[in-house]
């Protein structure tokens, strides 16, 4: 294996181009993986912890271009670099100018839209704070999805903000639905009386879609970005989102998803609510129940179990009514979960969790550790442990392909599938893989066509895996609504008539996937 490299002095390109042409250049023959970024100190970090990062690239600077390709052999190395810069050639001379008027700054683009209360803000992470703070006083709520924002311009931010009575979501905040508009990657959702706050991107979007998928509605949906709820930061957007919601009249019922709040910031939450007259359901990624208690705040164990008792309580049902049902559902799973593990070949036991939403990975491992002993991740939860490697799997494994070790110089897994695909056929030939989780999250923003992404490189799998004499098990949730542009209902066939299990809900999924891994580690333990 050969890794290569090539740095272009002061060549900028913007991200979506870097991302649309490393995504060409990572599926040329011979070409095991590409990033092409630009050189800041954290792609340089990003490009060695992916092994990426080559001699030729080390002393690179912030506006130098860096193109990296990791191949079989030198040969391959100069083909590929050399059909880099073709391809970036050929961006540039298809870049003509626009027909329409595009502003270069927020004051021309106010001057467009005088009547704009909302800025959403996406550029380079030690700029963003100063395009934030001109937005905010000229009067305007911010939605920011730059990352890499220092923390401290972070809080600066939300203590204006909440100084002025305006919201700033993000950094990293990736999803939003406001007054019914979806915002980056969110799902087209019923209005409603339910309203959300949220510190997860991917949290937000299953709760909301299985709101909308039974019969219920979003109010608003306001991303805080996850660090939010750390110590840091105190959870200024978390208590002002609950502050609009509590005092929105179209609100009925609110819902909070995050990791658990630091204790200053649970203390601070729970004091807030003794004072909201309107049910407050809790999902806190991992939380111990008692930690809510006498809080006022409704438990969710899992985003299904908020979504549900959210649904039952903007219709005057209790909270506990909507889980009855589920407990039964995951009673069955286990029946059919122990069924299905019958049909493994000896040796089979491990379950590999491929994610694109963070949040999933996340949720998978929680229910994990009531069913399986030990689960390594590249994102690891509680005790869980973390992989030597994030590229390979080790005993059951979930991984999260939207951190940075994956996602330099690509899109985001939600969208570019080729890197989980890769991943999905690397596990089939696996002789202990046994069961191959999937989330697949649609909305405005991700891939257009997942099922059709999907659907060769799980048929590819499941054939290297009869080759070998083995049954491989595809256990998939599709996050998402029937007014999505994909349409979930689609989306849904198309994976089962692939062979795929459709669950309704990651939780779901990831329940009926452990419950077989759980039969299997029985089935494999020595008697006596």
């Amino acid at each position: 294996m050969v890794v290569k490299g090539t740095v272009k002095t002061g060549a900028y390109f913007d991200s979506v181009t870097l991302m649309i042409v490393g995504r060409e250049l990572s599926a040329q023959a011979g070409v095991i993986d590409a990033a092409v970024v630009m050189g800041t100190a954290e792609n340089l970090a990003i490009l060695k912890s992916s092994g990426l990062l080559c001699p030729e690239l080390a002393k690179a600077g912030d506006t130098d271009l860096l193109i990296s390709v990791k191949v079989k052999d030198e040969k391959s190395a100069t083909a590929a670099l050399a059909e880099a810069e073709s391809l970036l050639k050929n961006v540039r001379k298809t870049s003509g100018p626009e027909s329409s008027y595009n502003p270069k700054s927020l004051e021309g683009a106010l001057k467009v839209l005088p009547g704009a209360n909302m800025a959403m803000v996406s550029v380079a992470g030690r700029y963003a704070g100063d395009v934030a703070m001109e937005a905010l006083r000229k009067g305007l709520h911010v939605m920011l999805f730059s990352d890499n924002v220092p923390v401290e311009t972070e809080v600066e931010l939300k203590e204006f903000a909440r100084s002025k009575g305006l919201l700033v979501m993000g950094p990293d905040c990736g999803t939003a639905i406001i007054n019914g508009v979806p915002l980056a990657f969110a799902n087209a959702v019923s209005r409603g009386s339910i309203g959300m706050v949220a510190a997860a991107g991917t949290g937000l979007q299953e709760v909301s879609s299985i709101i909308s998928n039974e019969g219920g509605g979003i109010s608003q949906a306001i991303g805080t970005g996850g660090r939010d709820v750390k110590k840091e930061v105190g959870g200024i957007m978390l208590l002002e989102g609950l502050r609009a919601l509590a005092e929105d009249e179209a609100t009925k019922v609110i819902v909070l998803v995050s990791k658990p709040p630091h204790e200053s910031v649970l203390k601070k939450l729970c004091a807030a609510v003794k004072s909201v007259k309107k049910p407050v359901v809790a999902m806190f990624l991992g939380a111990d129940p008692k930690s809510l208690a006498g809080s006022g705040m409704s438990f969710a164990g899992t985003l299904e179990e908020a979504a549900l008792a959210a649904v039952a309580l903007a219709r005057g049902k209790t909270a506990e009514s909507a889980l009855r049902g589920l407990q039964a559902r995951d009673e069955e799973l286990g029946e059919t979960a122990a069924e299905e593990a019958a049909r493994f070949a000896r040796g089979q036991r491990f379950v590999r969790g491929l994610f694109s939403g963070g949040t999933f990975c996340g949720e998978a491992q929680v229910i994990f550790r009531d069913v399986l002993r030990e689960v390594y991740s590249n994102a690891p939860l509680g005790s869980n442990k973390a992989l030597a490697d994030a590229w390979k799997s080790q005993g059951h494994t979930v991984v999260d392909l939207g951190e940075d070790a994956f996602t330099v110089g690509r899109p985001h897994p939600m969208i570019d599938f080729s890197l989980r695909n890769r991943r999905i056929l690397d596990e089939a030939k696996d002789p202990e893989t046994a069961v191959i989780l999937l989330d697949v999250v649609l909305g405005f923003g991700s891939n257009m066509d997942p099922a059709g992404e999907l659907v060769p490189a799980i048929a590819a799998a499941r054939k290297t895996a009869e080759e070998a004499g083995r049954h491989l098990a595809f256990v998939c949730s599709v996050t998402g609504t029937e007014k999505d542009p994909q349409k979930r209902s689609k989306v849904e066939s198309a994976l089962q008539a692939a062979g795929a299990k459709v669950l309704p809900s990651n939780a779901a999924a990831a329940r009926f996937a452990g419950c077989m891994a759980r039969e299997l580690e029985k089935a494999a333990k020595p008697v006596g």
